[in-house]
């Protein structure tokens, strides 16, 4: 901490970015890679994505600082540069992907106590969804009551995140087997994968799901004792979690093979351990994960119904949103996304949705409001808005801004049709909020760019409703 009250210096920085981006993914990294590419591929898709990444964490801090009074959000960028509705939609999408995530770690938290307890299975079976339904109304009555992340629950959970990775990669690095990693680098042996364009392609969705929150970084802008130290938080935060990213997910590719890995129960690390050590490995893992789920869903419940509140204060979402009780919680933003998580529980059980489903899902919603916001640091750039006297910095952010937005581009193009349109059948509804939103300011809901866009939406919307109906499309 800081000299300077409520203040945060650097190391407190770090510790805050890297606390947010790291979650409940990194536990099922081997299976989640491993299920769509070899050895090869990995590597390049990591390289591809290091690269996207920190273009991207660049921009949102570029943003941060030369736009300090859009601190509504990853959507605000999105609604300054390009219009009420995409501003609406990356508000959406956002706070969609945020509860779908919550959907994807009540699944990994059950198909974790699978292991103990066969009855929960994958965390899709009906044991594991009404225990889920259980813990999920537990921690909105909890919310509702004010209760909110403690110190101890965070030290809790950091404890529980960091013991069990820095423990399983120091083994992982003397279990390691240069005959196991080098047995098939491209996958040719296994002609499922595809090519290994194919290969880096599938995994994507994977590599930003274990990154999301590195926008969050701006969030602690106005707290940092000094402005610059966000830029190095979020540089040193990015690399230390790339770093444990990566160790995590090659060394498991030199204790078991790719087939191998792929067939695993998730949390697959807690398996991989358990492969090198035996069963305590497992149990090592598995509480560790179990503790931290258990923290963080605590936090990302009141976050998304927050993501809901900030927008409807600034008139992007419906004024009922805004509404709060006793305790300062906004209640029906809580209400609406507890709901919809019940929702989705209920889906995954006759759908048999899988974590590594779920979380394919919860990225697609996120790449537009990444896409506009990559988008919108390169226009600042282009107009030279707020760099009088500045040519080597728009210069340098031109070339971020361009890098980060191809990234963007390539993330959805990566997602693939399927998810392109499941997207869009999420997106869809929200108008029905966005209206109502424009009708309480008084204003006409859509401008005639938006009419074209909407009309785009509904149509990939009705196809993915089809699709479903008929089969050719799967959640």
């Amino acid at each position: 901490m800081s000299d300077t009250p409520g203040k945060l210096r650097l190391g407190a920085l770090v510790a805050l970015v890297v606390g947010s981006m790291i979650g409940g993914g990194i536990f099922s990294l081997p299976q989640n890679m491993a299920a769509s590419a070899d050895v090869g591929a990995i590597l390049i898709g990591w390289a591809i994505t290091a690269v996207g990444m920190l273009t991207l964490a660049f921009v949102f801090q570029t943003l941060a600082n030369r736009k300090p009074d859009l601190d509504g959000g990853v959507y605000a960028y999105a609604k300054a540069g390009f219009g009420d509705y995409m501003g609406f939609s990356s508000a959406w999408g956002y706070w969609i992907s945020a509860w779908l995530g919550n959907v994807g770690y009540f699944v990994l938290l059950f198909s974790t106590l699978g292991y103990f307890f066969p009855i929960f299975g994958e965390g899709n079976t009906p044991a594991a969804i009404i225990g889920a339904s259980v813990l999920l109304w537990a921690v909105h009555f909890l919310v509702l009551r004010g209760i909110k992340e403690a110190a101890f629950i965070n030290l809790v959970t950091t404890v529980a995140k960091v013991v069990p990775l820095v423990l399983f990669i120091l083994i992982a690095v003397f279990a390691f087997k240069l005959d196991i990693f080098t047995s098939d680098i491209w996958g040719l042996k296994n002609p499922d994968l595809g090519s290994v364009m194919d290969q880096v392609r599938n995994m994507m969705l994977v590599t930003v799901w274990v990154f999301i929150g590195i926008e969050g970084a701006s969030i602690f802008s106005s707290r940092a004792e000094k402005r610059s130290d966000v830029g190095r938080a979020t540089v040193i935060g990015f690399i230390t979690v790339l770093l444990l990213l990566v160790l995590v997910n090659v060394l498991s590719l030199g204790i078991m093979t790719q087939p191998e890995l792929a067939k695993l129960q998730n949390p697959s690390m807690a398996a991989v351990l358990e492969h090198v050590v035996g069963h305590w490995g497992a149990v090592l893992i598995s509480v560790g994960l179990i503790v931290s789920l258990l923290g963080a869903l605590l936090s990302w419940v009141l976050l998304c119904a927050e993501i809901m509140f900030s927008a409807a204060k600034d008139h992007t979402m419906p004024a009922f949103l805004k509404k709060e009780n006793a305790n300062h919680v906004p209640v029906n933003a809580l209400w609406l996304t507890n709901a919809m998580v019940q929702v989705f529980l209920i889906i995954t059980l006759f759908s048999a949705s899988t974590y590594l489903s779920l979380i394919y899902l919860a990225t697609s919603m996120i790449l537009v409001p990444y896409l506009w916001s990559a988008a919108y640091g390169l226009l600042l750039a282009v107009r030279g808005e707020t760099y009088e006297n500045a040519l080597a910095e728009r210069k340098k952010d031109l070339i971020i801004g361009s890098i980060a937005l191809i990234y963007a581009i390539w993330l959805i193009y990566a997602g693939g049709l399927k998810y392109l349109l499941l997207s869009a059948l999420l997106y869809a509804p929200g108008a029905i909020l966005f209206a109502k939103a424009k009708r309480e300011s008084g204003q006409q809901v859509f401008t005639s760019i938006e009419k074209v866009i909407f009309a785009a939406v509904v149509i990939g919307a009705l196809v993915a409703a089809f699709g479903l109906y008929d089969g050719f499309l799967t959640l």
